[in-house]
């Protein structure tokens, strides 16, 4: 980015499919949140979304061949000045011309000059995204360094569904900021592991109308997921009360209610698999009798409610674990008379035996229903790694960081 401008310089690629129309809400989310976003649709993405509707959102033009403008060379400085490419939709035409260093428009001859990180999000119906030509081709854009999308699975156009919807706007924007974050968060490593992810917050009903539960929103868990997913992981997230939250693309979603249910699809998720992290918030009690019917509020104090104790999740996922499997947990923490959030987190990782734990201060708007996150990475090898404050899909990334380096 130049030095009269600091908001980070994005080159939003829009290919020619009928998923063109997401784009505009991607480039909705990039500019709101602060990008200055150059718009370069190939001539048949403009058969689907004008140029001015690009032009009206971005505030800059836009042009499809490499004629336009000519005395400032955009074919070339665009890709050279650019802190990110992002192509959303990628159709199998786009990915071709792009993996063969095609320069035949503005998008393809930017692609080639560009030095910075490179997103695809790969739109176009199953049969051409499994074909051996695409799959290739998606393979040596990925030997090159670029981060190309699993794509979600789903309605595509007429009555065909399957596996190469567009992601959603929200998620492709999620990692457009992860990578200007981090350029290198998404290597291709965990191609070939299977993992499972807990998330949200389990809930234990007092009544049918009130439980007992959590802050958590589910966000940190679904950025691992989702973290894993596009690291090449097949990924089982086993989601508590995340509604508003949507699923990410190319991962097995199970929902469950209560600590219980948590427990029982954790077990059956992780017998073969090679990494399991608990982001979930479990609560740590449940009541012994659910009433049949709403608690009402009568004129007195209601009657003391028994409590009994919820399965140790972690521990026993520790406890049973196959030779070879990395078992993450986490700590929400706050500091108390007897220690810090650190203190309580390297208690916490001794008494559960996990290989590591993430350690996040919680209160005053920390970790829960937040965008961003920060902590501590503790291993039981005895390192300690902070956390700092970005994006939790940053945070993240630095998570199956450490689990690949035990894997």
């Amino acid at each position: 980015m130049s030095a009269a401008d600091s908001s980070p310089s994005v080159l939003l690629g829009v290919a020619g499919g009928i998923a063109a129309y997401k784009s505009v809400e991607l480039l909705r989310r990039l500019t709101e949140t602060g990008h200055s976003v150059r718009v370069l649709p190939t001539a048949s993405a403009c058969e689907f979304v004008g140029v001015a509707t690009f032009e009206a959102l971005s505030g800059q033009p836009v042009h499809t061949g490499v004629f336009a403008d000519v005395p400032s060379v955009p074919h070339v400085r665009l890709g050279q000045q650019a802190d990110l490419v992002v192509v959303a939709p990628a159709t199998a035409d786009l990915l071709a011309r792009a993996a063969h260093g095609r320069a035949d428009d503005l998008l393809t001859a930017s692609l080639l000059t560009a030095r910075c990180p490179v997103l695809f999000a790969p739109a176009m119906h199953t049969e051409m995204w499994e074909h051996p030509a695409t799959r290739d081709n998606v393979a040596l854009l990925r030997a090159r360094g670029a981060v190309v999308m699993e794509p979600a699975s789903g309605r595509l156009t007429g009555r065909d569904t399957g596996p190469g919807r567009l992601p959603d706007p929200a998620e492709i924007a999620d990692l457009a900021r992860l990578l200007l974050e981090r350029p290198d968060a998404l290597p291709h490593d965990l191609h070939g592991r299977r993992v499972v992810v807990s998330a949200g917050g389990t809930r234990e009903a007092l009544d049918p109308v009130r439980y007992l539960g959590n802050r958590s929103s589910g966000r940190q868990g679904y950025a691992l997921a989702r973290v894993a997913a596009q690291r090449g992981a097949a990924v089982t997230l086993v989601s508590a009360h995340t509604a508003e939250l949507g699923d990410p693309a190319a991962v097995d979603v199970v929902r469950v209610g209560s600590a219980r249910e948590l427990r029982e699809a954790m077990v059956a998720a992780v017998a073969d698999a090679d990494a399991v992290v608990m982001a979930a918030a479990v609560a740590d009690f449940r009541p012994v009798v659910r009433a049949d019917d709403k608690i009402k509020k009568g004129s007195g104090a209601p009657a003391p409610r028994a409590l009994a104790v919820n399965p140790d999740i972690l521990a026993e996922l520790v406890r049973s674990r196959r030779a070879g499997q990395v078992v993450v947990g986490f700590a929400a923490e706050t500091g108390d008379a007897t220690g810090d959030v650190l203190h309580h987190g390297r208690a916490k990782l001794a008494r559960k035996g996990c290989d590591l734990l993430v350690v996040n201060a919680v209160g005053d708007g920390q970790a829960f229903e937040v965008a961003d996150n920060a902590g501590w990475l503790l291993g039981a090898d005895g390192s300690e790694t902070e956390l700092m404050t970005g994006s939790k899909a940053l945070l993240a990334s630095r998570v199956w960081d450490a689990v690949v380096a035990r894997l």
